[in-house]
């Protein structure tokens, strides 16, 4: 949450901040800010709302400077007004800060600080860090920057400038992502490698604790005690037209479209259907150690949450691993029962959720090995982890996530059907069989989209309704769940998703004629009883729409819409399920006036608790 976006070199830097800034806005959109050093003077604008909002503002001054700090703001500490937006500076504004993250102890530093007769301009925890720094400045910035670091609890990723030691930026980072890109003769620093690939594919990783001063005789990277380090620069290889949204309205609608490429690059290498093998390179466990483990444990957030819902449908299934599925939130405050016979499974698109990377944390202290499923290479998420399997989705920019979710669902399918193998659960017959399911899937996917015009005539009856309920079963229930998800994060509707079996233990008292019910119901074991829960719904004059199987006449009968998707094997089915309930929240949104790529109150990446 929240983007930073720096630059130090010889070119005027202020579009290119202001560029570097729509790359990341999707990290934050309440407010933003730029500031730059040009002949010995900061200046700094900022401003409430969107980043063209600080175009506009900028456009009209003079600002200018080969130096220069941007952010954009997702608010935790103090409202969205001018004063709470970023950079903040000291006293004197001679030192300005940009920071992503939580400063826990602010407050009694705060105090302290007031005490000493310091003045607060603002009513966030950032503004603690300037004013630590201005306290310890005595002419060196980084300096200052560590001695007031070490007094600070909590999470950050900040770029500071300082009027009185021109020349430098300096940067720290302690559980907030920070990544350095190095130039000819130029700097870049961003919260997120997507903001630079126009600039630059070079990169440092900061870790945790570590504090880089970048100028133009380079980059010196040390620890929070001063001691200088060696750092890799990493060669990024991502397509920068992946953040460009190539003549589709929005990156949501693009990247619902992109899901039969993500699928098949992400299962391309890995799966051989002739031969009935899978290669997972990444995994670092041998398989010896792999059939040791008596237990898995899936942690993860969101929408990654959902995928492991239906990972651990699959695992259970393929390879008769008892699997749990635990909130990533909740996973270290609860002392989990977990060993070196566990296997953790963590799960997260950006790999830099804050709640994930401290359940891997926690489960590495208490001795399990981690494997992690992961979007980003080399985020912080897949340099904890044991082992790191990547779903080569490509860059997901619209906050509600959709191909991402798919491609995880595509890695844990073969990830369960290898466990399986290895186990000798699973023939070499069975899992050639489960591979040419897999092998047809994008194609399947494709003729989804053919059923976009009908499922836009359901939006246009619904849009207007306050309330949804999401009902599935089986490996349907993640399904409901991540369909409700998707639909309350971009149009503000209330949905909830629910087992269909739980239907009468609650939710059935919601149902009346305005209640839309969105029922998975495919072809299956389950099949009777979803559709006695239809029946059930409609006695109550419930409206119900539909996903059924391609074929099913029946069903048609029975709801008030249907949208069919191919047939497959039921594993499977929660990748073409999810894509109509994908494609209705989009309509429904769109049709509302939302903002489908950057919802109200919400960021890509949670990188804060």
């Amino acid at each position: 949450m929240c983007g930073i976006f720096g630059y130090l070199g010889s070119k005027d830097c202020v579009d290119m901040i202001i560029d570097g800034l729509k790359k990341l806005e999707y990290r934050g959109y309440d407010s933003s800010g730029i500031t730059t050093l040009h002949e010995g003077k900061l200046n700094v604008t900022k401003c409430v709302g969107k980043i063209v909002e600080l175009e506009k503002v900028i456009s009209t001054s003079t600002m200018q400077g080969c130096i220069g700090l941007g952010h954009t703001r997702w608010a935790t500490h103090g409202e969205t007004t001018h004063d709470n937006s970023h950079p903040h500076t000291d006293c004197s504004g001679e030192i300005v800060l940009v920071h992503n993250g939580i400063i826990e102890n602010y407050s009694l530093l705060k105090s302290k600080l007031i005490a000493k007769g310091h003045i607060f301009r603002s009513d966030t925890d950032t503004e603690v860090l300037a004013h630590l720094i201005e306290e310890s400045f005595q002419g060196n910035l980084e300096e200052a920057v560590l001695e007031s670091l070490k007094q600070v609890e909590g999470t950050y990723a900040i770029g500071v400038i300082a009027k009185k030691d021109p020349n430098k930026i300096v940067v720290a980072k302690n559980a907030s992502p920070l990544i350095i890109g190095c130039g000819k003769n130029e700097y870049f620093i961003t919260s997120d490698i997507s903001a630079i690939l126009k600039y630059n594919r070079d990169v440092i990783y900061l870790e945790d604790k570590e504090i880089a001063i970048i100028s133009p005789e380079g980059i010196v990277v040390k620890d929070i005690k001063g001691k200088t380090l060696v750092k890799e620069i990493v060669t990024v290889m991502m397509d920068a037209s992946t953040a460009e949204k190539e003549g589709y309205p929005h990156f949501m609608a693009k990247e619902i479209h992109e899901q039969p490429r993500a699928v098949m690059e992400t299962f391309a290498g890995r799966s051989f259907m002739r031969e009935g093998m899978i290669n997972l390179s990444g995994i670092n466990l041998e398989k010896k150690e792999l059939t040791k483990f008596n237990r898995v444990v899936i942690t993860a957030c969101g929408t990654s949450l959902h995928a492991g819902l239906v990972g651990e449908f699959m695992i259970e299934k393929f390879a008769h691993i008892p699997v749990e599925v635990e909130y990533a939130a909740e996973f270290r405050y609860r002392n989990p029962i977990i060993d070196n016979k566990t296997l953790v499974i963590a799960i997260s698109q950006s790999g830099e959720t804050a709640d994930t990377i401290a359940a891997i944390k926690e489960a590495k202290l208490k001795g399990a090995k981690v494997l992690s499923v992961c979007n980003v290479m080399n985020s912080t998420v897949a340099r904890e982890s044991d082992g790191v399997i990547y779903t080569r989705a490509g860059l997901e920019i619209g906050v509600a996530s959709t191909k991402a979710f798919t491609t995880q669902i595509v890695l844990l399918y073969l990830l369960s059907i290898f466990l399986g193998e290895i186990r000798y659960i699973l023939s070499k017959d069975e899992v050639k069989s489960l591979l040419k399911e897999l092998d047809l899937l994008p194609r399947k996917i494709e003729k989804v989209f053919k059923n976009e015009h009908k499922i836009m005539k359901i939006c246009k009856k619904f849009y207007t309704t306050r309330n949804f309920l999401y009902l599935g079963r089986g490996i349907g229930f993640p399904v409901a769940l991540e369909g409700a998800l998707k639909l309350k994060e971009i149009s503000y509707i209330h949905a909830e998703g629910y087992s269909a079996a739980e239907m009468k233990h609650g939710p059935i008292a919601l149902i009346d004629e305005y209640m839309p019910v969105v029922v998975i119901a495919l072809k299956g074991r389950s099949y009777e009883k979803i559709m006695g829960n239809i029946e059930e719904v409609k006695a109550r004059r419930g409206v119900v729409i539909a996903i059924a199987t391609e074929g099913d006449k029946h069903i048609a009968e029975k709801v008030n819409e249907v949208v069919y998707i191919p047939d497959t094997i039921e594993e499977l089915s929660s990748i073409l399920s999810v894509i109509p309930l994908q494609i209705l929240a989009y309509h429904i949104a769109v049709m509302r006036g939302c903002n489908v790529d950057q919802p109200r109150n919400l960021a890509k990446s949670v990188t804060v608790e």
